[in-house]
């Protein structure tokens, strides 16, 4: 309880401190009356800044019960109280405390502007559509049902081709006996279903020439080793539908929506690194002092 109790105050304080950086009044910007959960020396503290510590401790798995909304209110209370003697000694007006809640101000100010540049934002049909037409491409074309035997020598490969050529129904204990990869070895080569496109080229090429039921009659060779190939089957690999993929459709299009609309006001807005400037002239001046001495040994030889 003693962690939990430390975190809920450090979360107040950090609510307080956002609250004393904004130079909003306490009533809401409708008019409407702000419901009041506590005062401290006539400061009032809202149920709105209650609730906004609540869901961030339901984030950590705590209840919201009437029990820990007095705590938190308690504690709210009390970093409002420290933070009114801060503001007494004038701590909010410099020193590290100035600069902590300037930087926590603009923060919360980017991070707003943001929120509402996505609320204000929704992505249309045409999003939608252009995005899934991306998906639909990628995934187009057929996927395998195949089993694969892999040997470090050519000429093994070779012995194990050879001994398919007479029976093919070895292929699952030739596997077994020797195949060197670990995750399909014990099931007898198999590796399920795949897209030819998500193994290494010369696999994935080989599998693609192959015909239901066939083998490669001549070893494929990859980075990995040597491979005896049989595909068991084949079919069209079919695009999740756009009700599967638009939660994670949304998400995207509004990243690339804010990422574009950053990136123009980055463009338009003059920003200059002055530090880097400083760097750059205190390494000239650096180098400056430097050339003489290293001249010197060359001009007494």
């Amino acid at each position: 309880m003693l962690i939990k109790s430390r975190f809920m105050i450090g979360s107040a304080m950090a609510v307080l401190a956002l609250s004393a950086c904004s130079k909003a009044t306490d009533a809401p910007a409708d008019g409407a009356k702000s419901v009041i959960a506590a005062t401290v020396n006539g400061k009032p503290i809202s149920t709105k800044q209650v609730d906004m510590i609540m869901k961030q401790q339901a984030a950590q798995g705590m209840p919201d019960n009437p029990e820990m909304r007095k705590m938190v209110i308690d504690n709210l209370a009390m970093a409002s109280l420290v933070a009114q003697e801060a503001v007494k000694k004038g701590l909010d007006k410099s020193g590290d405390v100035a600069d902590q809640l300037e930087m926590m101000k603009t923060n919360v100010l980017a991070q707003g502007y943001v929120d509402d540049f996505l609320k204000n934002s929704p992505v249309t049909d045409a999003d939608y559509a252009a995005e899934y037409a991306k998906i639909k491409e990628a995934t187009a074309g057929s996927e395998f049902s195949a089993r694969h035997i892999l040997v470090d020598k050519e000429d093994d490969a070779k012995a194990i081709i050879a001994k398919l050529k007479k029976d093919v129904k070895q292929f699952a204990a030739l596997a077994k006996a020797q195949s060197k990869d670990p995750g399909s070895k014990d099931k007898g080569g198999e590796l399920g279903w795949f897209d030819p496109r998500s193994m290494v080229p010369e696999f994935g090429t080989a599998v693609t020439k192959l015909e239901k039921g066939k083998f490669t009659e001549e070893p494929v060779k990859s980075q990995y080793g040597y491979h005896v190939i049989i595909v068991d089957d084949n079919r069209a690999k079919e695009a999740p539908t756009l009700e599967q993929v638009k939660p994670r459709l949304t998400q995207q299009i509004q990243q690339q929506n804010l990422k574009k609309f950053l990136d123009g006001l980055k463009e338009k807005a003059k920003i200059e690194i002055i530090g880097e400037k400083a760097a750059s002239a205190s390494a000239s001046a650096s180098a400056a002092a430097s050339a003489p001495a290293a001249a010197a040994p060359a001009a007494s030889k």
